[in-house]
């Protein structure tokens, strides 16, 4: 009995399986042909710095931003590497904050508090809410693309 309703369970099953068809969408490529210019282009400039406690990262628009985060995000601990590396980007990915991630970091009279949000007004939010109250002695919000 077992063997007969196992055996007819399989012929069922491949019988479905074999009839069983894949759903294809017909694909349509559009091409479309953009000429950029050195107007479309931005450059911006990655940086990266290693300290005794961790290591942070970031993208500014120059050099002395670059330079100034690093200083920022490294405050209070020792600098093991730093690295600033400038590269091209379209003007409209630059400007494009809706594949950002936000990091936050706040520092009151009582206690410590850091995180990641995807817009920065969440940001801001998260540091009031950590905050409730007490007095900000600091706060970073550091922005960087998605990867």
């Amino acid at each position: 009995m077992k063997k007969s309703i196992l055996i007819i369970g399989t012929v069922v099953l491949s019988i479905l399986n074999a009839h069983a068809t894949t759903l294809t969408s017909a694909l349509n490529p559009i091409t479309i042909s953009v000429d950029i210019t050195n107007e479309h282009l931005l450059k911006v400039y990655d940086w990266k710095v290693e300290t005794n406690i961790g290591v942070y990262s970031g993208i500014a628009l120059s050099v002395e931003d670059a330079k100034r985060m690093i200083l920022l995000t490294s405050s209070g601990e020792i600098i093991r590497a730093s690295i600033i590396e400038g590269y091209f980007v379209l003007k409209t990915e630059a400007k494009n904050n809706s594949k950002r991630n936000y990091f936050w970091e706040v520092e009151t009279v009582t206690g410590y508090a850091k995180g990641y949000s995807s817009t920065e007004a969440y940001a801001y939010k998260m540091m009031q809410l950590v905050a409730s109250g007490d007095a900000i002695v600091s706060k970073k919000i550091i922005s960087q693309p998605q990867q």
